[in-house]
Parts: C-alpha cells; sequence; structure tokens
C-alpha cells in the first residue's frame, strides 16, 4: 500500500495568523513538522497543502514539496483531499499530519500507516491514556471512548465517561481514560466519501469534524500513544514552548 502524508499549513489562523511560519530555534513551525514526517518510515513522500504564496515560497525554500489549496476549506480533511486531486499523486492512503505539532514523532506515524494498511481499517486516528486529572476538563483537549477492538465510540470536548459523585481528582482510578491526538490516516476512498458528507448535528455541536463520520457509520479504528506531542495554538503556546526549549538547553 502506498501511503503519503499531507500536512494542511493555512496562513489565516484565528488565534494565531501566520503560524506555520512561526520560528521555533532558527526553524519555521512548518519545516519541523515536514523533516519530522520524512524522517517517518512508512510513507512513500511529503507534502504541505497551504493557501498562501508565503507558505508556498517558503516551504520550496528549505527543499519542501508544496500544492496550493484554496483558503476555504473548513477542515484539514477537506484541504487534504484538494491536495491529494491538485498533486496527482497515486496513493492508497493518506496520513493527515497537524501542522502546528513541530515535535510529533515519526513512530507515530509509522504506527498509523500500520493500522490504516489493516483490510477493515478505513480511517485510523491516535489516543492517549490522560494521566493529568485536569485534562478531563480542559474543553480544548477532546476526549475519546472506546469499544473492545479500540474503536471509537464517540468524541467530546465533555469528560466521558461520566461518573456521577466522585471528585474529579479521583477519576482516573475508575478506569482508563483517553484523550484524541489529531492525526488521522483515511484510505483514498474513505477520504473522498467523508469530504462529501454534509455537516451534522453532533459535528456542529461540539464542533468536531470526526463526529460527522462516527454519525454516517464510518468506523474510527485508533492506536495507543505514549508520546506527548503538544500542539500549539497560541502565540501563548509558543512563548511557552520557546521557554522549555531553552530551559532543557540550559540544563
Amino acid at each position: 500500500m502506498k501511503i503519503i502524508g499531507i500536512i494542511p499549513a493555512r496562513y489565516a489562523s484565528t488565534r494565531f495568523p501566520g503560524k506555520p511560519l512561526a520560528q521555533i530555534q532558527g526553524k519555521s513551525m512548518v519545516q519541523r513538522v515536514y523533516e519530522q514526517a520524512k524522517s517517518a518510515r512508512k510513507l512513500e513522500d511529503v507534502w504541505v497543502a497551504t493557501d498562501d504564496l508565503r507558505i508556498e515560497e517558503h516551504v520550496l525554500s528549505f527543499g519542501g514539496k508544496v500544492v496550493m489549496t484554496m483558503r476555504e476549506h473548513p477542515s484539514g480533511t477537506d484541504r487534504c483531499f484538494e491536495a491529494l486531486q491538485k498533486s496527482g499523486i497515486p496513493a492508497d492512503a493518506v496520513i493527515n499530519i497537524q501542522g502546528d505539532e513541530p515535535f510529533i514523532q515519526p513512530a507515530q506515524i509509522d504506527a498509523l500507516a500500520d493500522l490504516i494498511t489493516k483490510p477493515e481499517v478505513n480511517i485510523a486516528t491516535l489516543v492517549k491514556r490522560i494521566t493529568d486529572p485536569s485534562l478531563l476538563l480542559d474543553v480544548n483537549k477532546v476526549k475519546v471512548v472506546l469499544d473492545k477492538n479500540n474503536k471509537a465510540l464517540y468524541f467530546s470536548r465533555s469528560p466521558i465517561p461520566y461518573f456521577t459523585g466522585v471528585p474529579n481528582e479521583l477519576i482516573l482510578s475508575k478506569g482508563a481514560f483517553y484523550k484524541h491526538v489529531g492525526i488521522y490516516a483515511y484510505t483514498v476512498e474513505t477520504l473522498r466519501t467523508i469530504t462529501h458528507l454534509e455537516k451534522s448535528f453532533l459535528e456542529q455541536t461540539e464542533s468536531l469534524e470526526q463526529l460527522r463520520w462516527l454519525e454516517n457509520g464510518v468506523s474510527i479504528y485508533t492506536a495507543l500513544t505514549s508520546f506527548e506531542s503538544p500542539a500549539i495554538d497560541t502565540p501563548d503556546d509558543l512563548e511557552k514552548m520557546l521557554k522549555e526549549l531553552e530551559a532543557k538547553t540550559a540544563g
């Protein structure tokens, strides 16, 4: 199976305009993501999908491959599909690699590649076990519950499952809780299908596109990762990461 990686990288982020070009110790965010993806063993190729000439020029400047896409896409999934169509690259599956995770591990990408090659899997994603109780109440951290075959049953910004009458600090002792790591693998045919589905009630309620797929009966298989790859959503996130990197270097 031929698997390619696509990194959606739009310029006009609401909370952090120009985020793909933000510098992290001498390299842009998008360059770091690209290089991490290129280090994955299971990808045939890696492309950046952008909507901005500044990002296109920058990717070409460090030797990366890039394809221009429309600005109006509502999600990275839609941008990936257009990039696949425009690039003309033959592929059996696509891995959508988040452009705001500069330290994503190549092993995480390879784990998804292994999962998407299984005949019963049409969409795959990663989950990580929650060990910090504060994450359960953080609406920016998406939680997921799984069935016994590691298929996703539901994603939510709320803590799931919910334990009535149990203090927050004790909830994690009641069972396994998982957060969603926002990287997806899709077969090309499934990618085509899901980008043509209408927005669903649950998707609009929680602002999570994967709920549209579940509502339409598309299974999402998961793989467990132990890596913590923090996403950078705001300038404050970037500042915090830079301080942590400086501290490690000084140490």
